[in-house]
């Protein structure tokens, strides 16, 4: 087993259970050879650009199943985070049939993987076509290495998680743009699935989700950093249900549709696999699809139940480098005090301590009126305490699932300056009384000079009550 990772560890924070396990293994090699089984990889990279834009490769699937690509990709002279230079899109193409594209953000090589759908035991033709209507003008080239095609058989534990994983479609809603705006904007990063109980005895429900670097409606920044720990957005799209064989519950699929209705799936399948769109601001989804970008992400990564969705971030590095130069190129940073930690707006994202807190609200915890939990820093040089909430009582934790937040320290801020981490029970409208058990950090982290997470400092736990007579607690101390 392994886990798909980039570049720095996010600590190993709960990411240890983001597993992929590889099965059958079909290698990628120059379309002029030969294709082989071999473990060998290409000897070198491979460059599509826009003088030659279409590389094909040769692969042999061992076996028949869903099929996966690795790849490592570069895009030299793009960077997410200036305008006219943000991406480079390849295309993948098997058999000529399309199947995923990839926005490559930038020119260090990042990992990811795609899904190419159902394969046939044998060998089969894989293409990347630089895709010049979607890449920045600033682009020229997407540098490809360590292709690797996986196949899933029926016998294969995933096969079922990858068999009904759903395709996404880009957004091509007028004010953000043309039909490309993916590229540029609120572009899905990955995915993952998770399994539950269905209906009925020996059924089971697959609930799928995905992470988009961003949000052009819906939740506004600084809310999203205090109460999600995050400005990237996720979201689940697809659910489906499966009998005691493995097969589709006929009528069983649902999508979540705009204003986060839960509505049934009516639309396109592509073999198994229902095709969706990204059709609002805050990325909410439609059935019907008429965008000419495709996503096709890889659902095998899962998450405990126990871990906070953003466990799923934590095992891809990366997405938060993403994030930030998003946040840059959108002037969604504070612009006239940019390392102010007192005020509510969006600072460099390097100034915050991300932070994963556990807790339960007895009692009901809904409606106009409840009990949130902020988090609070101290740092060594003074008495200052910084609130993950900024004060505002409607930006406090208000879920029990795990629930990531951030708190906005000074800049240039190591985990050596912070001395002590509180929790303070918030009340919004008027006061219940409940009481507020915390009773766990997951992981506390800042973001390096490189915008990627340095390793988890800050782990904690026990059970720290909070009431209306003593609604602040001291969880960790230097």
């Amino acid at each position: 087993m392994r886990v798909r990772r980039t570049g720095v560890s996010a600590a190993a924070i709960a990411a240890a259970a983001l597993t992929l396990v590889v099965p059958t293994v079909a290698t990628a090699v120059p379309a002029a050879a030969e294709p082989v089984q071999a473990k060998a990889r290409p000897s070198a990279p491979i460059v599509v650009e826009r003088d030659r834009p279409t590389q094909r490769l040769h692969v042999r699937a061992d076996s028949t199943g869903e099929a996966l690509l690795d790849l490592t990709v570069a895009a030299p002279g793009t960077d997410w985070a200036v305008e006219g230079k943000e991406s480079a899109v390849v295309s993948v193409y098997v058999d000529r049939r399309y199947a995923t594209d990839v926005v490559v953000t930038g020119d260090a090589p990042s990992a990811h993987q795609v899904a190419l759908g159902q394969l046939r035991r044998g060998p089969h033709t894989l293409e990347l076509r630089y895709a010049d209507a979607s890449s920045a003008a600033g682009a020229k080239s997407v540098v490809a290495s360590d292709l690797q095609v996986e196949t899933y058989a029926r016998n294969d534990p995933e096969y079922s998680a990858l068999r009904f994983a759903p395709i996404l479609y880009g957004r091509n809603m007028a004010e953000f743009g043309d039909a490309y705006q993916n590229a540029t904007t609120d572009t899905p990063l990955i995915a993952w699935h998770e399994t539950g109980p269905g209906s009925k005895p020996g059924h089971v429900r697959i609930t799928y989700s995905v992470i988009w670097s961003n949000e052009d409606g819906g939740t506004n920044t600084p809310a999203l950093m205090a109460r999600w720990g995050r400005t990237t957005d996720i979201e689940w799209i697809y659910a489906v249900e499966l009998d005691a064989n493995g097969e589709r519950v006929a009528g069983s699929d649902t999508y979540q549709a705009p204003n986060h209705a839960t509505l049934q799936f009516k639309g396109g399948y592509e073999g198994d696999h229902a095709k969706l769109q990204t059709c609002t601001s805050n990325n909410n989804l439609c059935d019907q699809v008429d965008d000419p970008m495709r996503f096709f992400l890889s659902t095998l990564e899962t998450r405990p139940a126990d871990q906070a969705r953003e466990a799923v971030m934590d095992a891809n590095p990366w997405t938060y480098l993403v994030m930030a130069k998003e946040l840059i190129r959108e002037g969604k940073i504070e612009a006239a005090a940019p390392n102010a930690p007192d005020t509510p707006e969006v600072s460099d994202q390097r100034n915050y301590l991300y932070a994963v807190v556990k807790k339960t609200t007895e009692g009901a915890n809904t409606g106009s009126s409840w009990v949130g939990v902020a988090l609070g820093v101290r740092l060594t040089s003074g008495e200052t305490v910084y609130l993950s909430h900024h004060v505002d009582p409607t930006r406090s934790l208000q879920r029990d699932d795990p629930a990531a937040t951030t708190v906005e320290l000074p800049a240039g801020t190591t985990q050596d300056d912070i001395a002590e981490i509180t929790a303070r029970r918030v009340v919004v409208g008027t006061d219940s009384g409940a009481a507020v058990h915390v009773t766990g950090i997951q992981r506390g982290f800042l973001l390096g000079t490189d915008y990627l997470p340095q390793p988890s400092f800050l782990t904690w736990s026990g059970d720290m009550t909070l009431t209306a007579d003593q609604p602040t607690a001291v969880l960790w101390r230097r």
